[in-house]
């Protein structure tokens, strides 16, 4: 679709929103720049904007009245496919900014703005803008159709914005990406999303936790073995790489993979070739590696205990996970999130005491861990409501038992059960073990996996504390 070339001393900038204010304070905020600013409130409006003039860059809302910005980024894409867009809401959430990143937007950006960030955003937009203006043409790359989001990623907060932007610019390339984070971070809801919403989408997923399998069983697991190469392999055993041909393979915990093994793995990622064990044909395969790792690979690989050609070979694009400490403001809504799916009918909402007590603790096993305290506290509520006392003790605190539960609830029942001098810690936790076996009817093996422990250590509870419960 043919446009007006702008003109060369001032550049433009399209403003989508359906409050005209915003397109004046954009106005103020560019006032000493050498930029025309257009304002229009619909995305009618807009598509005629484009089509009699050219703009550098389109800051598009997400919400215009009844309209949904992205179905108006979307078709911008098919008629000004090099048009550059900045997509702008006050709603922050994964879908959309993953979603906005993966159709080429340049930017995202939250309201209210950062007026310094802005201005960076803006300026880098323009330059950009500048750079391809006189290689724009009106062949663009056909947009892939949208992809379902897998859900799991929850998060308004800055650090979480961040990572749904890398997750849609990745999305869209078919490069190697290694997810960094500690342990329950979600760095495997991140690698689903990134498959999700790329052009293997409706290709194989396949993932392995290196850690989880002994070293002597991982070779056979990544690329399989022919009857016989070992005792017990009475029959032939096609291997992860082979299944998840033409599609995306999840290595978590690559950190754990032996030396040995790691030699084998550059060769599939190198050459795409690899041989089952006890076989001496080479097969071929074509995947996308997402990797996934707590360790500090760079340390690794100066201690050598983790190949330096082999990290390259991975590490082409890094994510860094953040842990929730560093996220606060995400603790609640995750917990609603997991409330409403471990709850399912039951309709339970956190009183304002079992809030505080969420938002103090630091969650050092991070969205895991949060994940698993709510489940345990639905097993143990007994009202309508999740208090205090349904939360793992530790969650609590003994030194805020009293000022988050009060003399009621949660404190009277274990000050009670502790007696006069007693141990606050180990009654809470008693408590606890008791409402797990009394759900799970006795059975301590089913108790454990309520509680999110080996049946080892809750066996050891249940002896420690005199209870009835039989495996």
């Amino acid at each position: 679709m043919s446009r007006k070339s702008s003109s060369a001393s001032a550049q433009k900038i399209l403003i989508v929103d359906d409050e005209a204010d915003v397109a004046y304070s954009f106005q103020r905020v560019l006032a000493e720049e050498p930029v025309e600013v257009v304002g229009v409130t619909s995305g009618t409006e807009a598509f005629k904007g484009l089509k009699k003039d050219v703009y550098d860059l389109v800051l598009l809302d997400v919400r215009i009245g009844l309209e949904h910005g992205i179905e108006i980024f979307r078709q911008i894409r098919k008629e000004y496919p090099r048009q550059l867009v900045i997509v702008m809401t006050a709603h922050g959430t994964a879908q959309t900014a993953i979603e906005a990143m993966k159709l080429g937007a340049f930017d995202y950006i939250l309201k209210p703005f950062d007026v310094p960030e802005l201005l960076s955003i803006l300026r880098r937009g323009l330059q950009a803008a500048a750079s391809i203006k006189e290689l724009a043409s009106e062949e663009g790359e056909k947009v892939a159709e949208d992809k379902s989001f897998t859900p799991g990623l929850i998060g308004a907060s800055s650090a979480m914005q961040k990572i749904y932007k890398l997750v849609g610019q990745v999305a869209r390339a078919d490069a190697a990406v290694l997810l960094v984070g500690e342990s329950g971070t979600g760095k495997e809801l991140v690698a689903r999303a990134i498959y999700a919403n790329s052009p293997l989408a409706a290709r194989p997923y396949v993932a392995i936790n290196c850690a989880a399998i002994p070293d002597t069983l991982l070779e056979s697991e990544l690329f399989g073995h022919e009857r016989g190469a070992f005792t017990g392999a009475l029959t032939q055993r096609i291997g992860k790489f082979e299944r998840a041909d033409g599609g995306t393979i999840f290595l978590d915990e690559i950190g754990d993979m032996p030396l040995a093994l790691q030699a084998k793995l550059l060769r599939v990622l190198q050459n795409g070739e690899f041989q089952r064990l006890g076989g001496d044909q080479t097969l071929r395969t074509k995947v996308r590696v997402i990797a996934a790792t707590n360790k500090d690979l760079t340390a690794m690989v100066k201690e050598k205990t983790f190949r330096e050609d082999l990290y390259y070979r991975i590490h082409v694009v890094q994510i860094q996970l953040p842990p929730l400490r560093e996220r606060a403001e995400d603790v609640l809504p995750l917990a609603e999130h997991f409330l409403k799916r471990a709850g399912k009918d039951r309709g339970l909402k956190f009183s304002s005491a079992s809030k505080k007590a969420l938002q103090s603790w630091r969650w050092p096993g991070n969205v895991r861990e949060l994940e698993n305290a709510i489940t345990r506290a639905v097993v143990c509520a007994a009202a309508e409501s999740i208090e205090p006392g349904d939360l793992p003790p530790e969650v609590v605190g003994v030194a805020s038992a009293r000022q988050v539960g009060g003399e009621t609830g949660w404190w009277s029942m274990v000050s009670q059960v502790a007696g006069e001098g007693g141990d606050l810690l180990a009654a809470g936790e008693k408590i606890l073990v008791e409402k797990a076996l009394g759900e799970a009817n006795g059975n301590v093996k089913r108790a454990s996996e309520i509680l999110g422990v080996t049946r080892a250590a809750l066996r050891t509870r249940v002896e420690r504390y005199g209870l009835a419960g039989q495996d």
